[in-house]
């Protein structure tokens, strides 16, 4: 055990001060933490509760009804993330979709979803753009690349969100954040650092590893018994002040600011990203004329409640039973980063 991790350990582990509550806003954090064990070190007075941090977990059941609509009733091929195929909707998941005989087909990126656009010149293709600033730029750059190359058979179905409001929704939900860092490697730091001095929201940017994520665990807890607002940056070595400047000037140049809704935390203003009207053909609801969805979702699922930190997911009376990774009843079973799924593999086996 190196130095680091070693003095990062007895800190947290010697913590016998007010009760804290943490909050870890990434869904990579909640499984990387649960994965390394840095739970078990945590004595009863510390807290740690999950946010709206996976962003397949956030986008609002509406959107999935909106993708299902456009793969049965266009006919369009619905490029996506794997982990969205499973998300139900109102009614049926994409993968319910598929068993219809719609053509939904997963990517690894929104410029695979360009790719089968070029490949299939009689077919509409719609990609499904969900995710915060870490993979906006992608679907922006895959909307500029069709757009030079006159694609006239694709389009965006746009769920993308960012989370300096989501910040602002949360506040005052735990005594401090784990900032999720690879969201903070594009937008920079002033967002966080502003809530420090603007509004007392005390965090910490965190990374990935045994040692960074120990680090950053142990800085919140000393930092939080010393009673002081206070915003750090513990994971140097990819996030800067600045940010990704190429990166934000690519999401100003094909994005502007929308409301957006958020699971759980409901409509937040200006929290979603939508194409701006230079890219107008390529936005989805505008193409298709898209009448308003509005999604239901399973009264049974307390997703809403676990992207707030107001629950556990093993609180919920259908978590590990009716909700399991093969059969799920909500968003946050679906992911690779949900929270229940993180409790579900490393909680109850």
């Amino acid at each position: 055990m190196n130095e680091t991790i070693r003095a990062a350990r007895e800190i947290i582990t010697g913590y016998s001060g007010r009760p804290l509550r943490i909050m870890e806003v990434c869904g990579t954090h909640t499984h990387e933490i649960f994965r390394l064990g840095i739970r078990g070190l945590l004595p009863e007075s510390i807290d740690l509760i999950s946010g709206p941090g996976c962003p397949v977990c956030v986008t609002a059941v509406g959107f999935i009804d909106e993708a299902c609509w456009l793969a049965l009733e266009q006919g369009c091929i619905v490029c996506t993330f794997g982990d969205l195929i499973r998300v139900p909707g109102t009614e049926m998941s994409l993968a319910g979709a598929r068993a219809k005989g719609a053509d939904v087909r997963p990517v690894y990126s929104p410029l695979d979803a360009v790719e089968i656009a070029k490949e299939n010149p009689d077919r509409q293709v719609a990609f499904l753009a969900v995710g915060f600033e870490t993979t906006t730029p992608s679907a922006c750059l895959a909307a500029k690349q069709a757009k030079a190359a006159g694609l006239k058979n694709f389009s965006l179905l746009t769920a993308n969100k960012t989370m300096p409001n989501a910040y602002q929704a949360l506040v005052g939900s735990a005594d401090a954040f784990l900032y999720p860092g690879h969201v903070n490697a594009i937008t920079g730091n002033a967002v966080c650092q502003r809530l420090c001095e603007e509004q007392g929201v005390s965090g910490v940017v965190a990374g990935f590893t045994a040692a960074e994520l120990l680090t950053a665990m142990a800085v919140t807890v000393k930092l939080l018994g010393e009673g002081k607002p206070f915003f750090r940056n513990c994971y140097p070595r990819v996030v800067r002040d600045e940010g990704n400047p190429a990166a934000i000037r690519l999401m100003e140049e094909v994005m502007e600011p929308c409301d957006s809704e958020w699971r759980g935390l409901g409509m937040i203003p200006g929290s979603g990203m939508k194409l701006r009207e230079a890219y107008a053909d390529y936005d989805a609801r505008i193409k298709y004329h898209m009448p308003v969805i509005t999604g239901r979702p399973n009264p049974a699922c307390r997703c809403g409640d676990v992207l707030q930190g107001k629950c556990r997911p093993s609180d919920c009376k259908v978590f590990g039973k009716g909700c399991t990774p093969l059969h799920p009843v909500g968003a946050c079973m679906v992911s690779d980063e949900g929270a229940c799924a993180a409790y579900y593999q490393y909680a109850t086996n």
